[in-house]
């Protein structure tokens, strides 16, 4: 069993015998919170996650792909896939170290070592469901560009000044997509595989951190480095990632939904303690407390996971007050989001727990709810309600609140 706080044993021992230990033996856990993220080892920074930022600009030039008229099948999914494509797409990216890069969205979608480890067919399954939006927007959604969409058929809808596609019923593939992938690649990457002591404390991950073994050439220890990965899901695309609330919203992810959060008066601080809980769990790692660690993240958890159930039921009371003005194109790209959010909340993870806020069968069932039949066309507003109260349920946030 791994002991997770150094020196845990001499601390509890001094402490009861209430005897001096040596003065080389640091057992004070109250460890300064530092003001950035920002850490070095040697003059050097140890702080990296590369590869979580060029994931999110993966991911970024995927939705706007979706929403190009001009994109093929064949291009869309390899961006998704990143592989060899045919027909000459195999360099899809406008970002040429994304086409040179090995690394892939769909790789990381549904990944994680707590949830997806031992559920690998689950796993399988919500890859081909995002990978099958992707196709189905450029199959149902592309050919009926120039058609009005109406109930049971793909086409253009006006929402104001702008225009949404839709499918058959209603959804916006490419919101859909965008939207899952916040649960299914940020929130499963951060909470069930970075941020786990199954990743954490891997191997000879806690004795090569206590004594500051770094992880081949490179400046950190393996620990480090999992905890920055972690970090880099939600603040890898900002311009300023060492201090990322001055501009926060900077992508079209996590990050932005984040933002919007937090300027909601009803949870105004919540930027600020996942930011703080980052920071004191790396600064806890580079001490060596490990408990301090996980303290912050089940903070990072419990945050970011009622990041995505507000959102849901934001955007399914915002679909609905759409609705009550006869506005279908608004209500639509609402239920849209709404819908991504949703799926996302398959990923979220209870405070201090190993099981996730709904299951996939949960989720399936409020998908079918919103989209049998007609869809999005037929739906009513006790139905977005009853939904609503059952996200909201089981989080301290009320359905009002998250409305606003």
């Amino acid at each position: 069993m791994v002991n997770r706080t150094k020196f845990g044993f001499l601390g509890l021992f001094c402490t009861f015998l209430m005897v001096s230990c040596s003065n080389n033996l640091d057992i004070n856990t109250n460890i300064e919170n530092p003001a950035t993220y920002s850490f070095a080892r040697d003059g050097v920074s140890t702080v990296s996650f590369s590869g979580q930022s060029t994931r999110i600009g993966m991911a970024t030039e995927l939705i706007e792909g979706m929403l190009d008229i001009n994109s093929t099948e064949s291009l869309l999914l390899e961006m998704y896939t990143n592989e060899t494509a045919t027909g000459g797409d195999a360099v899809p990216f406008s970002n040429p170290e994304y086409n040179a890069s090995t690394k892939s969205v769909k790789s990381k979608v549904a990944a994680s070592q707590d949830f997806f480890s031992s559920n690998t067919a689950e796993s399988a399954i919500i890859k081909a469901e995002i990978q099958s939006w992707v196709t189905d927007q450029v199959t149902e959604v592309f050919p009926n560009e120039n058609v009005l969409a109406e109930v049971g058929v793909a086409g253009q809808i006006a929402d104001g000044t702008s225009v949404r596609y839709v499918n058959a019923q209603g959804l916006e593939y490419n919101q859909a997509v965008a939207k899952s992938l916040i649960g299914a690649l940020m929130i499963d990457q951060i909470c069930n595989n970075y941020l786990s002591p199954a990743i954490l404390d891997a191997g000879n991950n806690v004795t090569d951190n206590d004594s500051g073994v770094v992880d081949g050439n490179n400046s950190y220890t393996t620990m480090e480095h999992k905890w920055d990965e972690a970090y880099g899901y939600l603040f890898g695309a900002a311009t300023d990632t060492s201090n990322p609330l001055t501009t926060l919203g900077e992508d079209a992810f996590l990050n932005k939904y984040l933002s919007r959060v937090e300027n909601d008066s009803d949870f105004t601080g919540i930027a600020a303690e996942v930011f703080d809980a980052y920071k004191l769990g790396r600064a806890a790692i580079v001490a060596g407390y490990y408990d301090v660690r996980d303290q912050q993240a089940e903070i990072i958890r419990e945050k970011l996971s009622e990041v995505i159930a507000i959102r849901a039921v934001y955007y399914l009371q915002q679909g609905k007050l759409a609705l009550s003005n006869s506005d279908f194109g608004g209500a639509f790209h609402d239920l849209s989001e709404g819908f991504g959010f949703i799926y996302s909340l398959r990923f979220t993870r209870k405070s201090n727990s190993t099981e996730p806020y709904f299951t996939k069968e949960e989720v399936d069932g409020f998908m079918t709810t919103l989209t049998e039949g007609n869809g999005f066309w037929d739906i009513n507003a006790e139905t977005l309600d009853e939904i609503s109260e059952t996200i909201a349920s089981k989080f301290s946030f009320t359905v009002a609140q998250a409305a606003e």
